[in-house]
């Protein structure tokens, strides 16, 4: 069991630190530029990296031209090399630093990895640029003219060398790197393609490249694609502050990729060095290579390029003892993006894929009304915005949209009044059905307690209710030849939070299944901010984004008209219960990573802080809630409720990770236990010591 302290530090939950430096350089002054890469190695073991990444050529600058034939600069760049060796030994470090060596008759452009005074490897550059300024085949040779797999250098003998080098940790096997240099990368198919089926899950690049125009928005395509493809981290890096600017310019651009997504970014144009660094997530990546299949029939395809790699296994002493956070910001709703250009994109093009997939049912089935229960909340709110848009596109009127909202034994004032508004303003055919008379009926037949006067609300007294308004609804179907249109949403599904059957897990077809709740907030608010329907429907929408979810099935004493059944004070806050869900179904991590990533995003009340669409978000959570709400979510969801989701009606899947369908993301037993899940979730602290 891990202790409170081992708890919170990332590398024991699946991370690695990374770091890229760019330093300072000044042209042909070796001295210099080994002083001021050993700074940067320093200030990345004070950031607890693991690993730091320097520029091509960055001990000698890459603009040295037709000085790279001068012995004088190629003997001064191995003394520069003992010196970080030498500052190497006390540091828990791998560098990998760029510099040109001569071996044999040829000078190479190469990469040392260095790790505690000990030369790993070396890796020289296989794709020599000779076109517009760049002039390498000039001075250098390419890998390809190597004709020996070790070297001696610097008192160090059979030191691998080649391009089909992977490093690897013993002590951290899931940390296995590459290394690339700059136009290795620019080429049809990079070396680094064949490394990542090979293993390796941390892609390097020492790059120079100089920046002109549209250069920046080309390197950002270049390694965002490269990372995606190899389902991999990328680290890139190229020469800054002091490089000659006789004939180009240098912007010192640095970037940190993560299956295609941007992990951190220097300042460019920034004077002086500076050290950007990272959290990578190496569980993510082997998950994603593991599910993807078509990664690992790539690796059989490319079996004879794969098997010309050598693996060099490596130790170095993780900080895994003390308290360390993810300085990485992970998204408190991961299924909405922060950006608001992306969010808003995001929802319009839900919103569109739920209307063609509703219009696409009712086009094949020739059914033209639909039939919804309305209860004025927020999943019924949005199938009805849906239905309407439904109905626009295929030029039927919204009378043909017949809403039912069926008050019971706990409607309250405020979500019935909702509910006639909406259906009302969307110029829908509304009816208001009081079912508490068919409920007591089915509960006088069960002689249950409630009718002689007794207080029992149990499950039964709640089922009742749910299954009297199903039940109207798929009779109102077949009397008006409609279909009825499901409501419930992803995050009920994977709670269970609905009634099996004859309830509301059950409908023709369920436009929200693959929504969670919390996205299902954002989509509402973006209806509204984006003017989708009347300013009258816009007021509407607003109240039912401010009221408290409830199912409204339990009678108890209520505010303001507000409900008295408080759903998240049950099965756990949404904002909680869909973080876990997404890092469940869509990774498959441990629950002890996932409580780890939503401690770092919820613990801290300024952290990451963009708000609730309604404004009611807690913004903080405490470890001990945290586990306790895990705890939940993972009996429900893998113990009890797989049933109900083994039979759901059809329904479009609308984003990665959005789907509990077994004909779709999803399939699972449906009488599976969560013994597992729960023995791990007890090995997380209830508190931070």
């Amino acid at each position: 069991m891990q202790t409170n302290r081992e708890f919170f530090n990332l590398y024991n939950h699946g991370f690695v630190r990374v770091a890229v430096g760019i330093p300072e350089v000044r042209v042909a002054d070796v001295e210099f530029n080994a002083a001021a890469t050993i700074a940067l190695m320093h200030q990345a073991v004070d950031r607890h990296a693991a690993l730091v990444l320097f520029p091509e050529l960055g001990l000698t600058a890459y603009s040295c031209d037709d000085l790279f034939h001068q012995q004088p600069l190629i003997i001064g760049a191995i003394e520069a090399l003992h010196k970080v060796l030498e500052a190497s030994k006390s540091l828990n470090l791998v560098t990998i630093i760029g510099l040109p060596l001569q071996i044999d008759s040829s000078l190479f452009n190469c990469a040392v990895i260095v790790c505690q005074g000990s030369i790993m490897g070396v890796v020289p550059k296989t794709f020599l640029p000779n076109y517009r300024e760049f002039y390498e085949l000039r001075q250098f040779a390419s890998a390809v003219a190597a004709n020996r797999n070790t070297i001696s250098l610097c008192g160090q003998s059979a030191i691998p060398f080649g391009t089909s080098l992977i490093f690897r940790a013993d002590n951290k096997p899931n940390f296995c790197f590459f290394v690339e240099i700059c136009e290795d990368l620019w080429v049809p198919i990079p070396p680094s393609s064949h490394a990542a089926l090979a293993g390796a899950t941390v892609l390097l690049n020492l790059s120079a490249s100089n920046i002109t125009t549209g250069k920046y928005d080309y390197r950002h395509s270049l390694v965002a694609n490269q990372s995606a493809r190899c389902l991999s981290a990328y680290l890139y890096t190229s020469a800054g502050t002091g490089e000659s600017t006789t004939d180009l310019a240098w912007d010192g651009h640095a970037i940190i990729y993560e299956n295609g997504a941007l992990v951190a970014e220097s300042r460019r144009f920034h004077n002086g060095s500076q050290l950007l660094s990272a959290d990578v997530d190496l569980d993510r990546l082997t998950q994603e290579r593991m599910r993807q299949n078509s990664f690992s029939q790539s690796v059989h395809f490319y079996r004879d390029n794969i098997h010309q790699f050598r693996e060099i296994l490596f130790k170095t002493d993780l900080p895994v003892k003390e308290q360390l956070l993810c300085q990485r910001l992970y998204d408190r709703f991961p299924y909405i993006p922060s950006d608001p250009k992306t969010r808003n994109d995001h929802c319009n093009e839900i919103f569109n894929i739920q209307t063609q997939s509703l219009v696409k049912r009712l086009k094949h089935t020739g059914i033209q009304k639909i039939v919804i229960g309305v209860s004025g909340g927020l999943d019924s709110a949005l199938a009805l915005m849906v239905a309407a848009r439904a109905m626009d596109t295929l030029q039927l009127p919204r009378k043909q949209i017949l809403a039912y909202t069926m008050p019971g034994f706990a409607t309250s004032d405020r979500t019935l009044a909702n509910a006639n508004a909406i259906m009302l303003a969307m110029g829908c055919t509304a009816h208001e059905i009081d079912i508490r008379p068919g409920c007591k009926k089915m509960l006088q037949v069960l002689n249950h307690p409630y009718m002689h006067g007794k207080p029992v609300y149990d499950v039964t007294f709640e089922n009742v209710q749910a299954g009297e308004r199903t039940s109207y609804l798929f009779r109102f179907a077949n009397y008006h030849k409609a279909l009825v249109l499901g409501t419930a949403d992803l995050s009920e599904l994977a709670l269970g939070w609905c009634t099996y059957g004859v309830g509301d897990q059950m409908s023709h077809y369920a436009i929200n299944a693959s929504v969670p709740k919390t996205l299902i907030k954002f989509l509402i608010r973006w209806i509204i901010d984006t003017e989708q329907f009347r300013q009258e429907i816009n007021t509407i929408l607003l109240s039912i984004l401010e009221t408290r979810i409830s199912p409204e099935l339990l009678p108890g004493e209520t505010r303001n008209g507000r409900p008295a059944q408080h759903t998240e004070a049950i099965i756990g806050p949404y904002e909680l219960q869909d973080f876990n869900l997404y890092y469940t179904t869509r990774f498959g991590y441990l629950p002890t990573k996932i409580a780890f990533l939503a401690y770092c995003s919820w613990h801290d009340r300024t952290r990451g802080n963009w708000p609730d669409p309604t404004e009611n978000g807690r913004n903080q959570y405490t470890i001990g809630e945290i586990k306790h709400w895990l705890q939940v979510f993972a009996y429900r969801f893998f113990q009890e409720n797989q049933f109900k989701r083994s039979c759901i009606p059809n329904s479009p899947k609308v984003g990665s990770g959005g789907s509990l369908s077994p004909r779709g993301d999803y399939r699972a037993p449906s009488d599976s236990e969560a013994t597992l899940w729960v023995n791990n979730i007890k090995s997380i602290p209830d508190i931070r010591s």
